[in-house]
């Protein structure tokens, strides 16, 4: 089974390499309804077959250019907030062939489910129900609980229903997220309220943000250099699958957790865009948090509602889930115990951030803890565990691999809140970290215990997501402003780029041995992969 599998790798392959060499281009060049050329507008082509979808972005002169397209049927649309234009289906491509196509946008309407979180947080009125949505949650983190899965865009503002329906709804994310929320019949109501009152058919919002004066000032504009960036995305096998990271293996498959009441594990061939699916033991809503590729070929889940681990073996489609312990009295939920991220080293040590972070040894099926309340987790050279604690003061720790000892280093805060998410190490050894709230991304060095904080620019940077390329750069996802950004840690200078959905909700960024960042967008349902043009 294992020589049919890497056959089929090495086939596959081939044919990407084949259809590479004969690969199509499209090109043209967008204008606006004045006819002038168009800077910033997306234009997606869309693999009809295989539901792979390229994001290329207009330049200065308007001009855009799609390469690499296997042969076959595509439709081209165009995205750009507040514009419209017709799409282009059925468009076929023969290998090698080079289209041209141009398109002239027209005035449309921007709609309130184009906003990024930090605009609705501002636009939206202040009614009863709303620190629901964007409040602090009990830890006086950033998420409130409408927020923990996705924003208000694509489950809300894109839906018109009556109190009724709203309430249905509410409910349903009750039961669904039992493991981890805790709502009361109050927080119910006021949640009911607020989403009546804004998303139904006597809504109190005007038909369009862009109608209220201060929208105009939350527009965000990027430069020049920020059109160079390539996404390319593929559609997954069902609708709400959410997931939640894609994390490519030794042979170039892609590994997907599913968060929600999916409770499975996808494998998607970057390739063909096929996907397979793997529903994990565990009956109740798992949560399956995240999925990662082990040295030895393994898959390993973090069912962040159940407090298991998961291990996936790819050849069998086996799972085996492991049951760690949960706090007396708080069995079945999250505060009681949970598996968030998992990690595995060289060693076949299975390592989870969570509450606590945890290591679990697979041979003897112990559990050992150790920090309260941790988030990121990343393994260095000699296996030893590093970890973030989503708190105010944002501490990063080690666990030593051998000794089993922990310590762990506060960042300076300046009086600001921190909240530490991800967590990288460097090739050098060092150590790097988004800030989500302090709005940094901050580095550590173990050597001289010394920090350096970066700034980010923009109203509200909050990186999630984070990895670093083979240049040293680190790429961070913008949770409120939907976008990616660049850091050169040599100068200092950031380069944000637009993200072609509204709700980029990116939870880890995973770099593949071609240097393609892969990441998530679980409320657009689609993980893809992103480059620079000419890199």
């Amino acid at each position: 089974m294992r020589h049919i599998t890497k056959n089929f790798g090495l086939a596959g392959v081939i044919f990407l390499l084949s259809s590479l060499a004969q690969a199509a281009t499209i090109t043209g060049t967008v204008k606006g309804p004045d006819g002038a050329p168009f800077m910033g507008a997306f234009v997606q082509a869309l693999n009809t077959m295989t539901k792979i979808t390229v994001n290329v972005l207009s330049h200065k002169d308007g001009k855009y250019r799609v390469d690499n397209l296997p042969a076959g049927e595509y439709e081209l649309r165009i995205r750009a907030i507040g514009y419209q234009a017709d799409p282009r289906l059925g468009v076929n491509l023969k290998a090698s062939q080079k289209l041209s196509s141009d398109c002239q946008l027209q005035r449309g309407t921007v709609r309130w489910r184009d906003l990024t979180l930090y605009q609705g947080e501002h636009l939206l009125p202040n009614l009863t129900g709303k620190e629901m949505m964007f409040g602090p949650t009990a830890t006086g983190g950033r998420d409130a609980p409408c927020q923990i899965c996705h924003g208000f865009q694509s489950r809300m503002a894109s839906t018109v229903r009556d109190e009724a329906g709203w309430r249905d709804r509410v409910e349903y994310m009750r039961s669904a997220m039992h493991p981890q929320l805790r709502i009361t019949d109050e927080q119910e109501n006021r949640m009911v309220s607020f989403l009546t009152a804004l998303f139904s058919e006597n809504s109190v919002l005007p038909k369009s943000p862009a109608d209220l004066p201060q929208y105009k000032d939350l527009v965000r504009t990027y430069d020049q250099g920020a059109m160079n960036i390539v996404y390319v995305e593929y559609d997954l096998a069902g609708p709400n699958r959410m997931p939640w990271s894609a994390a490519p293996d030794k042979d170039g498959i892609v590994w997907m957790p599913f968060y929600g009441k999916q409770n499975k594990i996808g494998r998607l061939d970057p390739v063909t865009g096929e996907t397979k699916e793997f529903t994990v033991p565990n009956t109740d809503t798992a949560l399956v948090h995240s999925a990662f590729p082990a040295p030895d070929g393994s898959v390993w889940g973090a069912e962040f509602g159940a407090n298991k681990l998961a291990r996936l073996d790819p050849q069998t489609g086996e799972i085996t889930e492991y049951q760690d312990a949960y706090l007396p009295g708080k069995e079945g939920t999250t505060q009681g115990g949970s598996k968030h991220t998992v990690r595995v080293g060289t060693d076949g040590i299975a390592w989870s951030s969570g509450f606590p972070v945890s290591r679990f040894e697979p041979k003897t099926g112990e559990f050992k803890h150790f920090e309260d309340v941790t988030y990121g987790v990343t393994l260095d050279k000699d296996n030893n565990c590093w970890f973030t604690e989503y708190s105010a003061a944002g501490k990063i720790g080690r666990i030593d691999a051998k000794t089993l000892k922990e310590q762990t280093w506060t960042p300076p805060t300046d009086g600001r809140k921190i909240y530490s998410r991800r967590i990288q190490v460097d090739a050098d050894g060092t150590i790097w970290f988004s800030e989500s709230d302090g709005g940094q991304i901050g580095h550590f060095d173990p050597k001289t215990e010394t920090f350096k904080q970066y700034q980010l620019p923009g109203p509200n940077p909050s990186p999630y997501a984070m990895n670093l390329d083979r240049d040293h750069h680190v790429w961070y996802s913008s949770e409120y402003l939907d976008e990616v950004g660049r850091l050169d840690p040599a100068t200092g200078k950031v380069v944000e780029y637009p993200f072609p959905h509204n709700e980029i909700t990116s939870r880890e960024y995973f770099l593949d041995a071609k240097g393609r960042m892969w990441y998530a967008t679980p409320a657009n349902n689609k993980v893809g992969y992103f480059y620079l043009a000419g890199n």
